[in-house]
């Protein structure tokens, strides 16, 4: 039975990981991972066009679907900014080797895959969201995402440089940044509850009110799955 891309994808990152903290996330990487796998040269290009930087991005993913599995398997705290913190440590604690993440962040901060990078940062902040029961359809999808984004990402750099036992000093970190955040929510809702102010701010919010969520098509031609074998 042949192979999914994505089987394949999944092969040449578990061999490409041994080569990464020596060589990072590049061609010398890719090649030897394809190596390694036995992997055809030729179908390793077709199933990562772009070579370590597919294979960082899937490593990425890989992590995400460990926190979504985590998320939806743990009894998680009433408060729902727990949850949060709770998601996006789940998140950090899903990564095997400091080191891999290390050298995607140094990738990543490459003007040429800085949109992948921010995609990816967005792409855990929307599973986390979406997993813990999110149904904003408006601009708070939008608000949502960007807020945890940097959440996010902050408590990336911060930990990456952590040596405290057990990463402590990271969580703390990653509450007080919970926290900066909800004092932006508290004061957004003295904001909505003063008359004078949300007066004012009707035209405004009438026009962010028409920003919906973007939908998902599955109309569209050409889509491409996985023949079953």
């Amino acid at each position: 039975m042949s192979k999914t891309p994505k089987q394949i994808t999944d092969q040449l990152l578990d061999a490409a990981l041994m080569h990464v903290p020596f060589d990072g996330w590049s061609e010398a990487t890719f090649r030897a991972a394809a190596a390694d796998a036995g992997a055809d040269r030729a179908l390793a290009q077709a199933v990562c066009p772009r070579g370590a930087v597919d294979l960082a991005l899937a490593y990425h993913a890989r992590g995400d679907a460990a926190m979504v599995t985590r998320l939806q398997s743990n009894d998680l705290p009433e408060r729902f900014r727990d949850k949060i913190a709770a998601a996006v440590r789940f998140r950090i604690e899903a990564v095997e080797d400091k080191e891999a993440v290390r050298r995607g962040t140094t990738l990543f901060a490459l003007p040429i895959y800085a949109a992948d990078g921010a995609r990816a940062i967005w792409g855990t902040a929307d599973q986390i969201w979406s997993t813990l029961g999110d149904t904003s359809d408006d601009i708070n999808w939008y608000t949502k995402r960007a807020t945890l984004s940097g959440v996010y990402s902050a408590t990336v750099l911060f930990w990456l440089g952590d040596d405290s036992v057990n990463n402590q000093s990271t969580w703390d970190f990653l509450e007080r940044r919970i926290d900066d955040v909800m004092q932006i929510e508290k004061v957004k809702a003295q904001v909505r509850d003063n008359k004078l102010l949300s007066g004012l701010l009707a035209g405004p919010n009438w026009v962010l009110g028409q920003v919906k969520a973007p939908k998902a098509r599955t109309d569209m031609p050409g889509r491409w799955s996985s023949p079953q074998g």
